[in-house]
């Protein structure tokens, strides 16, 4: 029996309560794709949500489990780069597939290949509210639930050094970075990674978005809601878990509606 105001619960309700929510079925892509495809859509998608400055930025995937890399071409725009334009070079950047160059930028990606086996895919651009706070050297606070996601995960480099075109300032960079998935880097932009193209895709997309809303509460002059660690902490697994892949999905099927020619 239950008292006054109290609401009494059903054993079915009891027992849901403790077990995490996982769906029946999700939305399928509906097509398989190869690395290069998917790389190529990578590229467009993040371009279509504002996360690429023009021709600059790259994304790398350490694919085979070797010291190669898939890449994109120098001189080509993120939203027009298609499943050809990608490149695979060595370990010293050489081009062994693809008939276009790559930049010598690429050292950036290599030296966290090599320290990080988890750092799968590499994702470096400057999108603008990034680069924004980036310029004032300023860490986004996590004001919404999305920016769970890089609770404890995100960092700042705070010394500009320029242009990392060689192995031993690539080296140099990674050691700064450490274990840390997302890290802004001072008066430059982003670098991103993940063990999977479907999360790194998906913190990327999210950061501009994040440090947009850190921004504009800035501005407001107030001091966001708190969001308890517990729920950070629960949040940051649902939406790794749970998120980045649906999101992936839905976002390579928007892209494909109007833009098929990125498989070719």
């Amino acid at each position: 029996m239950t008292s006054v105001g109290e609401t009494a619960k059903t054993p079915e309700r009891e027992s849901n309560s403790t077990q995490e929510w996982k769906p029946r079925a999700t939305p399928p892509l509906g097509v398989t794709l190869t690395n290069e495809q998917k790389l190529a859509c990578a590229f467009r998608s993040l371009a279509r949500d504002g996360f690429s400055e023009n021709m600059a930025g790259h994304i790398t995937w350490a694919d085979r489990g070797d010291e190669t890399l898939l890449i994109n071409p120098w001189g080509l725009w993120w939203e027009e780069v298609s499943a050809s334009d990608i490149c695979r070079v060595d370990a010293e950047g050489h081009v062994i597939e693809g008939k276009w160059d790559v930049t010598p930028a690429y050292h950036i990606h290599t030296e966290l290949h090599r320290r990080r086996p988890d750092a799968r895919i590499v994702i470096h651009n400057h999108p603008y509210y990034v680069t924004l706070l980036a310029a004032v050297g300023m860490l986004p606070m996590i004001a919404h639930q999305t920016g769970s996601l890089y609770d404890d995960d995100l960092t700042l480099v705070h010394e500009y050094g320029g242009e990392i075109t060689d192995a031993e300032l690539g080296a140099d960079l990674a050691d700064k970075i450490g274990d840390r998935n997302n890290v802004i880097l001072a008066s430059h932009g982003i670098i991103t990674t993940a063990e999977t193209i479907e999360l790194a895709v998906y913190r990327a997309a999210s950061i501009d978005r994040f440090c947009r809303l850190a921004y504009d509460i800035a501005v407001l002059g107030k001091d966001p809601l708190p969001i308890e660690k517990h729920i950070r902490v629960a949040m940051q697994k649902a939406l790794t878990e749970r998120a980045a892949d649906v999101y992936w999905v839905g976002a390579v099927r928007r892209l494909l509606r109007t833009e098929p020619d990125v498989l070719i």
